[in-house]
């Protein structure tokens, strides 16, 4: 599956626009497969980037494979145009990233 952020796919001919599709994923910045901060870590600052990061990561893994899945039930083999938001759920250490994009199929 070829993901790209422009609309177009150098070396390939887009030959079918099939719709946009989404992708989501949410969870606590501060777990990390499985694990989760302790409050101890929470006042350590390079612990603390540390697992944020890694936190967020896993939830734009997640979320990047619901939109492949998504582009794939369409019958997709690219998704271009693609754009995505992290915005930080309101008094939470919860993230919810969304991507968005036209699924396609390419030659």
């Amino acid at each position: 599956m070829i993901l790209t952020t422009t609309n177009n796919i150098e070396n390939h001919k887009i030959v079918d626009y099939l719709g946009i599709v989404t992708g989501s994923a949410y969870d606590s910045s501060y777990s990390s497969n499985g694990t989760k901060m302790s409050f101890k870590d929470m006042f350590s600052m390079s612990k603390y980037y540390e697992k944020y990061t890694l936190g967020l990561e896993s939830i734009k893994e997640k979320a990047f494979q619901n939109l492949k899945d998504n582009a794939i039930k369409l019958g997709a083999n690219a998704v271009v145009g693609i754009n995505l938001d992290v915005e930080p759920l309101a008094n939470s250490a919860t993230l919810l990233v969304s991507i968005t994009g036209t699924a396609v199929k390419v030659q």
